[in-house]
């Protein structure tokens, strides 16, 4: 039997994940049955509620989605169908046809996605599939809520009558209102309606020349309401006949009523049906929200966690946009208590409250985040003893109260027992409370429970290195800044770095130096040992991140060269082919010109024929037979080939063309030379060069030898100065 204590539950927060679910359901009922989920108690409940989840979050990835759940609450239709004597309004009856159809479609929904929907199915059988609730109600009451006219002969005659006196008073109201008008006995807004009838809206100085009943008066009193004489037998009569009307719609809604009554805990199945699938709806969206899954569920005694998250921190943390650092822990009969030490701001107390909070999701059936590789097992008790401890109302300090906790830990401890203790042995003379936290470690090994320990003390770390199936972990600390890097590491206790810590924040070394004086040799020598372990250990990481990142990249670089290789060795294939092919058609066509020239010289026909003919055969005989799916496959092969030369070929053309612009800008950009006398020069794109003798006018004389010519200073390139 699994009982976990609500103290436990509080500690781990689990209230908070209770509301987040709650803010997730459809309906009312469902979120109040959200907030009160707990623990299940058996592991059949368990497993069946996991797998419910589990199936309903998939959904989304299926064809066949859930139909909507939604339903109003009819728990006050249900108080009254349990009263004798009492009636349903026709608004009572549309709530209970929506909460039946809802029902019916997801019952008749899970029956024919039985395969995709197994668990889901299974518990919908439990729940009654019938129509009858439906076509009674249908069968009386309209779409809106109203009494039916063929709901009886009586009804459908009596508003008859009604529709015939109302129109007959209408038409009386009708002619007195034209008349009193016509001699302006009326004011501006001419009528108006009092107690739902419809009265004359008469001046205050004509009420005496208008027959009929007074019925009111406005504020003012300018303005009197008066039905017409002639109207008030037809009002009379209607409201007669609307007091009948009323008397037989409630005897047929009591008669309705009455054919309900049996399925009074129908509709109670309905309603919990209804709100357990708004419940398993919250847990999967949830689920969605934190990306979790449901892990393998082990019948053997271990816990391992990989790559766990927080969720309410996982979540606040997305929020920010901030990083949530995921943990990685495991417990099993070889490794069943976990000492975490280390400094604070390290991450001891979530990775402790992570694990517990998981726990208590799955076996509340819940999905977690965690990855799928994950295992769990179930636990009959989950002990805590988390936070600040101390209790005002019993007037206890935080070490009264947490020996009361380790007295009650003592009696419930057991080997189906999982133990959270955050700075355990705390609270009390460090020497004497670390004797006696000692003490307690060595009865929960004893009886082989499963737990995690947070704590400073070295004698706990010293345990938990001597016995077989205990641990050390701690939080990693970056060693040069002192910066917690959030991960656990299992295997070495962890140096709560006190005066490294110290130093960092500016307290004097002499002052730090004074301080280890104080405190036994042995006890610093064993701190800075495990300190010095965790520095090692820091930098090794590092090591082996920056070697797993460096061959990551050469294996990516490796695969890039590959498919370069690659495409380069199908590109020279198809070049190959293309070339073999532009081969043949020169060998062709120098054949066939040395024919035609042999012919042009001797004019024989038939020797010409015959050598063509010769030709051609010695080309099929090399030629596959095709069909002429193949042929066109080939067609298309070559033109592709074709294709792809022509693309590289313009390719080649472009970077040539942006080469020469390159070149082009260059010259421009080059910073112009102010050309004197004597300066050998060329003509812009020309070869020749030669010496200025003379410039005047943006013109200079330049002498090549054997000529000269008159050029343009702009159309002229420097090549060398005239030299000293």
């Amino acid at each position: 039997m699994i009982r976990i204590s609500k103290k436990t539950l509080d500690d781990l927060e689990f209230d908070a994940i209770l509301a987040h679910i709650a803010e997730l359901c459809n309906t009312d009922y469902g979120k109040s049955k959200a907030l009160q989920i707990t623990p299940f108690d058996t592991k059949e409940r368990l497993n069946i509620a996991l797998q419910e989840v589990f199936e309903y979050k998939s959904s989304r990835l299926n064809d066949a989605k859930i139909p909507n759940h939604g339903f109003e609450n009819i728990n006050k239709e249900i108080q009254l169908l349990q009263i004798e004597n009492t009636f349903l309004e026709g608004t009572n009856f549309k709530k209970i046809v929506a909460i039946s159809s809802t029902c019916n479609d997801l019952l008749a929904f899970f029956r024919t996605n039985k395969e995709l929907y197994p668990v889901l199915y299974q518990t919908s059988t439990k729940v009654h599939f019938t129509k009858e609730i439906i076509t009674q109600i249908e069968a009386i009451i309209d779409k809106f809520g109203d009494v039916k006219d063929n709901a009886s002969a009586t009804l459908q005659g009596l508003r008859r009558e009604i529709n015939s006196v109302q129109g007959k008073l209408n038409g009386s109201f009708g002619k007195d209102l034209s008349r009193y008008n016509s001699l302006g006995y009326l004011d501006e807004i001419k009528e108006s309606v009092v107690d739902n009838r419809r009265v004359l809206a008469v001046a205050a100085m004509y009420r005496r020349k208008v027959k009929g009943a007074i019925m009111g008066s406005s504020k003012t009193g300018s303005i009197v309401y008066i039905e017409p004489e002639a109207t008030l037998q037809y009002s009379r009569e209607l409201a007669n006949l609307k007091y009948e009307e009323r008397e037989e719609i409630v005897k047929i809604l009591k008669e309705l009523t009455n054919k309900l009554r049996p399925f009074i805990e129908l509709l109670q199945q309905y309603q919990e049906y209804l709100s357990n699938v708004d419940v398993v709806s919250a847990k999967s969206k949830y689920a969605y929200k934190l990306n979790a899954v449901l892990p393998k569920i082990s019948a053997n005694r271990e816990l391992t966690l990989k790559d766990a998250y927080h969720p309410l921190l996982y979540l606040t943390n997305k929020s920010k946009g901030e990083k949530t650092y995921p943990q990685t822990i495991s417990l099993d009969k070889n490794n069943r208590i976990i000492v975490i030490s280390g400094p604070n701001a390290g991450g001891k107390s979530i990775t402790l409250k992570t694990i517990g909070l998981l726990q208590i999701m799955l076996q509340s059936g819940m999905l977690i985040p965690v990855h799928e590789y994950s295992r769990m097992c179930l636990f009959n008790t989950i002990l805590t003893d988390i936070g600040d401890n101390q209790s005002i109302e019993n007037h206890l300090s935080t070490y009264s109260y947490r020996l009361k906790n380790m007295n009650y830990f003592l009696r419930k401890c057991n080997d189906k027992t999982l133990f959270l203790i955050d700075e355990f042995g705390t609270g009390s003379d460090p020497e004497l409370g670390g004797a006696l936290a000692e003490a307690f470690l060595e009865v929960f090994y004893e009886r082989e429970s499963y737990g995690i320990i947070t704590t400073h003390y070295a004698n706990l770390k010293m345990l938990a290195n001597e016995l077989p199936n205990m641990t050390n972990a701690n939080m990693l600390f970056d060693a040069r800044t002192l910066e917690p890097l959030f991960k656990l590491h299992l295997g070495e206790a962890g140096s709560s770095f006190t005066f490294e810590v110290a130093q960092k924040n500016g307290i004097p070394y002499s002052l730090i130096n004074k301080a280890k004086k104080k405190v036994e040799r042995g006890k610093i020598r064993f701190d800075k040992s495990i300190a010095n372990l965790q520095k090692e250990r820091s930098k090794l990481q590092k090591t082996t991140s920056s070697l797993k990142t460096k061959e990551q990249k050469a294996e990516e670089e490796k695969e890039r060269l590959e498919k370069t290789n690659n495409r380069i060795q199908r590109k020279l294939e198809s070049y190959q082919e293309l070339y073999d092919s532009n081969q043949r058609m020169i060998y062709l066509g120098q054949k066939v010109d040395d024919l035609s020239e042999k012919y042009f010289n001797n004019k024989r026909k038939r020797e010409l024929i015959d050598e063509f003919m010769k030709i051609v055969q010695i080309e099929n005989s090399k030629r596959k037979k095709q069909s002429a799916k193949q042929r066109k496959v080939e067609k298309v092969k070559e033109q592709k080939i074709v294709k792809e030369v022509e693309k590289k070929v313009e390719i080649i053309r472009e970077k040539k063309k942006e080469e020469k612009k390159k070149e082009e800008k260059a010259i421009q950009e080059k910073p112009k030379v102010v050309l004197k006398i004597g300066d050998k020069v060329r003509m812009i794109d020309g070869k020749s060069t030669g010496t200025i003798d003379t410039i005047e006018k943006g013109k200079a004389v330049v002498n090549y030898g054997i000529f000269t010519t008159n050029v343009a200073l702009d159309q002229l390139e420097f090549v060398e100065r005239k030299k000293s």
